[in-house]
């Protein structure tokens, strides 16, 4: 069953009920990283491994996603600024007690040359889904480590 979601903006990465922030720092540009994020969609599953499949949607406005397991969202793109943000709502979802979800991908130059990444995963839902997600921390911590140190590689080797 899909449910529609709260269509929530870019402020809500900051005053969701539930936030999960997550930082670390690649070797990779922060032009490279947000070509990967933004304009290579349908190349995260290659870097992302909890995502099955990705791909662009509405002419680039949004984008259709498929998690390894079934969970299926369809996003609106919030931002893509340019070697600096890009962030996006789900506005469908099949996953259930869900009311609203937006991610935001923050990159900022690094001392050595490279890029900090920070990922903000801010949601809203019924109480169990809250709190299931706050049990989730160090497991999507750990995929977001696994994902940006993958992507990281992908980069250098590209």
């Amino acid at each position: 069953m899909v449910h529609r979601l709260r269509p929530e903006g870019l402020d809500f990465a900051g005053t969701a009920p539930v936030r999960l922030v997550f930082a670390r720092q690649i070797a990779a540009s922060p032009e490279r990283v947000f070509h990967a994020l933004a304009e290579d969609v349908a190349g995260w599953p290659e870097w992302f491994t909890a995502v099955a499949s990705a791909r662009p949607a509405g002419d680039g406005a949004g984008r259709e996603i498929r998690l390894k397991g079934g969970t299926r969202f369809t996003e609106t793109i919030l931002a893509a600024k340019p070697d600096e943000l890009y962030a996006y709502r789900v506005d469908t979802t099949n996953a259930p007690g869900m009311r609203a979800l937006v991610e935001e991908w923050r990159l900022a130059p690094a001392g050595s040359g490279g890029t900090r990444v920070q990922w903000t995963f801010a949601a809203d839902g019924a109480a169990p889904f809250r709190a299931v997600l706050r049990l989730a921390r160090p497991g999507l911590g750990r995929s977001f480590r696994g994902a940006v140190t993958a992507l990281d590689r992908r980069l250098a080797a590209a």
